[in-house]
């Protein structure tokens, strides 16, 4: 397979790149990469990868689109509220690249459908704010051997991280277990949209790399950042060999309490 003349002109910047070029390109038009959630985060991630050329892209929300998510989540608008947000993502992604295969999921995932609906994507992409949903998309991943880019963003700062299952450092290495006390959200302490725009972007990047082969992922470390300060830190971290979940007597099947 090779590009087309509208795809090299198309991706021309991409493809000037030192090692990405046709080939990389290529990687991308192929890929298959799943992102759950279309919110702040979502929708740099979204954007940019449409954007970039990655050529089969899972969208999945199952929330309608608010006034107050209008201060962060770009691919939405005025006229959506009230929209399912995969839907609203969809007819912006479709827009400014048609060439791709976009698949809506409007729905909520949960212990019982996720394995399923992941399964024919070979990349993941967690961009969500709800904690139980963070722990269900790890596990998920780790049990259908699934590389993960997830992230977070509240107040102020932000962190990533990449996760290859059971060869790095998953999320449950890091944290363990879903917290059993009420945490903050943006709806509690506050969010600055650029947060969420900016470690968007940094999944994007991070799944780029991924595909391509080009640079160093986040495996085993994890990148913080305040913006206050523009203090940005990358701290290694080890894979557990008694993780809960991808050690050697990790979960053999995912907590039906947690959802997405």
């Amino acid at each position: 397979m090779k590009l087309t003349k509208e795809e090299l002109e198309r991706y021309n910047r991409n493809i000037l790149l030192t090692g990405i070029g046709e080939e990389g390109q290529l990687k991308l038009k192929n890929a298959k990469v799943f992102v759950i959630g279309a919110g702040g985060l979502g929708s740099s991630v979204l954007y940019y990868l449409a954007a970039a050329g990655v050529g089969n892209l899972g969208i999945c929300d199952g929330d309608v689109v608010e006034s107050s998510n209008l201060q962060r989540q770009i691919l939405h608008n005025i006229r959506d509220i009230n929209k399912n947000k995969a839907q609203s993502a969809y007819e912006k992604l479709y827009a400014l690249n048609p060439n791709l295969n976009l698949k809506t999921f409007e729905t909520r995932l949960n212990a019982e459908n996720i394995i399923e609906t992941i399964k024919n994507y070979d990349l993941i992409i967690e961009a969500t704010d709800v904690f139980s949903a963070k722990f269900l998309i790890n596990d998920a991943c780790v049990l259908a051997n699934k590389t993960l880019v997830r992230a977070s963003a509240l107040h102020f700062s932000g962190q990533i991280m990449s996760i290859k299952p059971k060869e790095s450092a998953c999320y449950a290495c890091l944290f363990d277990a879903p917290p059993q006390h009420e945490m903050p959200t943006g709806a509690t302490v506050g969010i600055l949209g650029a947060v969420a725009g900016l470690f968007g972007c940094l999944e994007a990047n991070e799944a780029i790399k991924i595909i391509t082969g080009v640079g160093e992922p986040l495996f085993d470390k994890l990148l913080t950042c305040d913006v206050r300060s523009m203090d940005f830190r990358k701290i290694a971290i080890k894979r557990n060999k008694n993780c809960r979940v991808c050690g050697t007597k990790g979960i053999k099947k995912l907590d039906g309490d947690l959802y997405c």
